[in-house]
């Protein structure tokens, strides 16, 4: 016997709908709908159950799409620590028990263009195996710091629930890296011919020797951006998760075509005044995890004076000196020669995009500086101040409310309240469930009570279990690997 399928009439009845005679005859396979050719209750198609069937099959298909990448997203996000130290051991292991890889192994963790003559250390491809050893090497030690640190550090001073925990971890992660490399870079401007003296970043152009320890200190901190675009997928999406992205991307691309051009003075030069604002806002969110309010605030008056100061004066003034002296200092043309040497007149002017990648290709090849090079530059540039004018707003938000009385809270964040997480290890939560609207079939939604104990990390966060819903696709939604809808 087969059941009959039953529809709710307009009388608001439930009605018998008994199965089509086409489909009582035919033998149709399963899952398939058999659309009569005379049939015209669907002149346009737009409504047809035939294109319905096929929307859905379409999203289903890009729902297990979804599905297979979120899962392996979350792998990666909970292996990080193993991923990172299992490539460690495999490379110094490779390096230790098989001589003839070294020249290839010892690629990542030592500076490669070494010129015994003047003790300083050339540029090219091979620069790559460092940047990703750093890259690895970032992200095993963010994740090992964070979990073993400064989470328990997190539990020590009185942050309850595991949501806040993790952003003080965040947070602190970031001050410390701030501390060591923005007192780094501080060291090596302050060592160099152009502190306090912008004219100097252009001179003796193109500077093809850099020494040990600013080329160490420009790789890792270029690993370092790239790992931040890997990061901010991996945190909470915030409200200015787009911005972030581009700001990241637009940093990395400045610092690789700044040492490609032979331009890492300035490239510093910005480095130390953008580093110096994210050594404060961190500092300024781990008080305000710890309760400090008062000190929170001052804080962030710091930061705001800070952010100011630095972003928009002294950034501007760097602005200014790649606009005007650059072009006063560094003729365009193409230069073959060594440092200082001038341009090339011989040399004919790049007609392809080839020349604009010699540079990249062969460190000791001809570079064409032309006026197409430095507009890049420039824009990219400018392109950054915009995003950092567009957060500053924000900042002045959160400014007008401290002023009224409020307490400093960073806007481009997401509310950390809106889901309250006690973690009680080996406790229950009791959730008072309130019902929840969805637009299913009677049949597909399983009551299993309005209150039930919650243990973390195992079954629904409810008692109710909808289709297409589940604790894992939220819990990963959380931290960056499920897109919000």
């Amino acid at each position: 016997m087969s059941s009959s399928k039953h529809s709710r009439g307009f009388s608001g009845q439930d009605t018998p709908s008994p199965r089509p005679a086409s489909t009582q005859r035919n033998s149709v396979p399963t899952g398939e709908l058999v659309e009569h050719p005379l049939d015209t209750r669907y002149p346009d198609g737009a409504h047809s159950p035939t294109l319905g069937r096929k929307v859905a099959g379409s999203r289903k298909a890009r729902r297990r799409e979804e599905s297979a990448l979120t899962g392996l997203c979350a792998w990666i996000v909970d292996h990080q620590i193993g991923l990172s130290t299992n490539f460690l051991i495999l490379l110094f292991l490779s390096h230790l028990c098989f001589p003839a890889a070294r020249r290839h192994t010892r690629k990542f963790f030592e500076l490669s263009y070494y010129d015994p003559k003047i003790g300083k250390y050339g540029k090219g491809w091979n620069d790559i195996f460092m940047v990703v050893y750093w890259v690895i090497i970032f992200t095993g030690l963010r994740a090992a710091v964070m979990e073993w640190l400064l989470i328990p550090f997190a539990r020590w001073g009185g942050v309850t629930k595991l949501k806040r925990r993790m952003r003080f971890a965040e947070q602190a992660w970031l001050f410390l890296y701030y501390t060591a490399f923005w007192t780094l870079g501080m060291y090596i401007m302050y060592k160099s011919k152009y502190w306090l003296n912008l004219r100097e970043l252009w001179t003796d152009y193109p500077e093809r020797q850099m020494d040990g320890l600013f080329k160490w200190y420009y790789l890792v901190q270029y690993a370092f951006w790239i790992q931040q675009i890997l990061v901010v997928n991996i945190e909470e999406r915030r409200k200015d998760h787009h911005q972030m992205v581009t700001h990241h991307l637009i940093t990395c691309a400045l610092m690789f075509g700044s040492y490609g051009y032979h331009q890492a003075r300035v490239g510093n030069a910005f480095l130390c005044v953008m580093d110096v604002v994210d050594l404060l806002l961190p500092m300024a969110k781990m008080l305000k995890y710890f309760h400090f309010n008062t000190a929170c605030d001052v804080a962030f008056g710091v930061f705001l004076v800070t952010w100011f100061g630095a972003r928009h004066v002294l950034y501007m003034m760097l602005l200014y000196s790649v606009f005007v002296h650059l072009p006063e200092t560094i003729p365009f043309g193409c230069y073959s020669g060594p440092n200082g040497k001038g341009p090339d007149p011989s040399m004919p002017a790049p007609a392809s995009l080839w020349k604009f990648l010699a540079p990249f290709m062969d460190s000791e090849g001809p570079v064409c500086w032309t006026e197409g090079v430095h507009g890049a530059f420039k824009s990219l540039l400018v392109a950054l101040q915009v995003i950092t004018c567009v957060w500053f707003v924000m900042i002045m938000k959160v400014a007008w409310r401290v002023i009224k009385g409020g307490a400093a809270e960073d806007s481009r964040s997401d509310d950390e309240d809106e889901v309250e997480e006690e973690e009680d290890f080996g406790g229950e939560i009791t959730a008072d469930l309130t019902p929840l609207e969805e637009d299913v079939g009677v049949e597909a939604i399983n009551l299993k009570g309005h209150t039930r104990p919650y243990r973390k990390g195992a079954g629904n966060a409810t008692g109710v279990t909808l289709p297409g819903h589940s604790d894992r696709k939220e819990l990963l939604g959380r931290i960056g690997c499920e897109r919000g809808v």
